[in-house]
């Protein structure tokens, strides 16, 4: 029996779309079909492989417009949704650039050893599993396959089942690439496909929540495989008192509500110096105030739905929550049902504390709570009282201020006078802290390097007798 899942649209709330649940063996059957195609691949040597991707990267292009659209019935909004495909094409064309160096063989060296030789030699995993999330369901599918496919793997992706409308045409577009179309490709699914694919591949990409990400990496060290985990975040900012208000209120607000909050990146708790907290508050309203919900239309405004129902609920309860405990909320703070869509304005909100869900747990949406604090130490402390550690932000009047206090903040990636740009710096290599991640980091060069085995080939380079031998 087919088992069809059906799919709600963000701005209408109507299951307008669905999805067919494959079985295990067709899961399996696809992965085994991707293997014998990988050897081929990576054989055919890295300028071959350049080529087929920059062939896909306009291909892409060519159907620019339909699939913006399977992205905006899918997320709800057009702004991102062009940034993505923009932000593909540009992880394409780095990465092509990187790839002949940092996939060269290296040159013979000598070893400690005057007579062996030493030549390390890079081995893809032959194939690579990818689990990736409904926030930015484009770019983040493809954050890691682009260099594990220019590296040589073979790409299985199992996207989210609450954003797939996009699967379709960017597979038209992936079958168009004769040497490409056999070796990538997508599986439709709940969490089920997941944790299948995980029994079926070499290496597995997942990001998402904490608590899938325990299973994910579970599931690998069960079959002994590599895992990189990005997973979520509740990433703090510190607004030191020496600090451009002006500047910070610009950059926190971006970095807190772009689309609607819905990312692991967004600054999720700002703690303020109590001297400048009410003018800091009083900028950040009005800025707040100034921003508009793209409804009717998705170019009526710059905020767009809350995609995931359960995630609509969430920002309810820890609004709720925190006006209970005493939050004061300063502007927006309902999550509204309009026309079937679940929208929430951005909410600026202060007298909050870590008894809060607000202050402690992942919110995931366009909320600014604000906290005072009275010494850089106790600033420190509360920015580290949490579960998670994947970026932060530090304002200051100097950037030794700034960076005196991003070095004790436990998190992999720290904006100075500036939030929210760890999502833009690509050479920025970086470890997620605590339970905010595991593994390799995606940025920089170990976000390509990561796919690949290292071999060492020792040569003996003449005749002698090893002095280690047994003597005869």
């Amino acid at each position: 029996m087919v088992n069809q899942i059906k799919i709600r649209n963000p701005r209408t709330g109507i299951n307008d779309y669905f999805i067919t649940q494959p079985t295990v063996e067709q899961i399996a059957t696809k992965c085994l079909n991707l293997r014998p195609a990988q050897i081929e691949w990576e054989k055919s040597g890295i300028e071959k492989r350049i080529q087929a991707m920059q062939q896909w990267k306009e291909t892409i292009f060519s159907h620019r417009e339909k699939l913006t659209q399977a992205l905006v019935n899918d997320t709800g909004r057009l702004i991102e949704s062009r940034l993505e495909i923009d932000s593909v094409a540009n992880s394409i064309d780095r990465w092509c650039k990187l790839a002949p160096q940092l996939l060269s063989t290296e040159s013979t060296k000598t070893t400690t050893i005057p007579f062996i030789q030493l030549q390390n030699q890079f081995s893809p995993y032959p194939l690579v599993g990818i689990i990736s999330p409904w926030n930015f369901p484009l770019l983040l599918s493809l954050i890691d396959a682009i260099p594990a496919l220019i590296a040589g793997c073979a790409v299985a992706i199992k996207p989210s089942e609450i954003t797939p409308r996009f699967i379709q045409p960017l597979l038209e577009t992936i079958a168009k690439i004769p040497l490409l179309c056999d070796v990538f490709t997508y599986i439709e699914g709940t969490g089920e496909t997941g944790a299948a694919l995980i029994e079926y591949v070499d290496f597995i990409c997942f990001t998402g929540s904490v608590a899938t990400g325990k299973k994910v990496a579970e599931a690998a060290a069960k079959r002994f495989i590599p895992a990189c985990l990005e997973l979520g975040g509740k990433d703090p900012a510190i607004v030191l008192a020496s600090a451009d208000l002006e500047l910070a209120t610009s950059a926190l607000l971006w970095a807190s509500v772009v689309n609607a909050g819905q990312s692991c990146l967004s600054i999720e708790r700002i703690y303020v110096a109590e001297s400048i907290l009410t003018e800091f508050i009083t900028k950040l309203t009005e800025k707040a105030k100034g921003l508009k919900l793209a409804y009717p239309n998705v170019e009526s405004g710059e905020i767009g739905p809350i995609i995931s129902i359960k995630q609509a609920e969430i920002i309810r309860e820890h609004l709720q929550d925190a006006v209970t405990k005493g939050a004061v909320i300063h502007c927006g703070g309902n999550v509204e049902n309009l026309d079937g869509g679940f929208w929430c304005l951005p909410t600026v909100l202060d007298r909050v504390n870590h008894s809060m869900k607000i202050m402690t747990e992942e919110t995931f949406g366009p909320i600014i709570p604000v906290m005072s604090f009275t010494t850089i130490e106790e600033a420190v402390k509360l920015a580290n009282d949490t579960i998670y550690g994947l970026s932060a932000a530090v304002f200051a009047g100097s950037e030794a201020e700034a960076l005196a206090v991003a070095s004790q903040i436990n998190a992999g990636g720290i904006s100075i006078n500036d939030a929210g740009l760890t999502a833009l710096i690509n050479e920025g290599e970086k470890n997620s802290f605590k339970f905010s991640g595991l593994g390799t980091s995606r940025m920089g060069v170990d976000g390509m390097k990561r796919f690949m085995r290292k071999k060492a080939i020792l040569s003996k380079v003449n005749s002698v007798i090893n002095p280690w031998w047994f003597k005869s």
